[in-house]
């Protein structure tokens, strides 16, 4: 593909999504590789360091991220049935 090089515009650099992911502590990399949402590697990065400032631990940041996913996926009308399916098989597995 041809580029315009008669420009005088400096030309933006994209970061490599990959490598941002793989700078991930690992235990966010494992969390995001589970998780429902497509997750940014960038948004993963500022809440796990936002929460390392204030001094959570990792399995913290972890439930937190786990508690902000549920939260944006119950104002999604189209996963509510996936949720409660999910809620009831939770349910089903604490009773055996």
């Amino acid at each position: 593909m041809r580029r315009n090089v008669s420009t005088t515009l400096r030309r933006r650099r994209r970061a490599d999504p990959m490598r941002a992911y793989d700078a991930l502590p690992r235990p966010l990399r494992l969390w995001m590789a589970q998780a429902v949402l497509p997750w940014s590697p960038a948004s993963c990065r500022r809440i796990w360091a936002r929460a390392r400032a204030e001094g959570a631990s990792p399995d913290d940041i972890l439930d937190r991220l786990d508690r902000v996913e549920r939260t944006t996926l119950s104002r999604d009308r189209f996963s509510l049935s996936v949720m409660n399916l999910a809620s009831y098989n939770d349910q089903q597995d604490q009773l055996t």
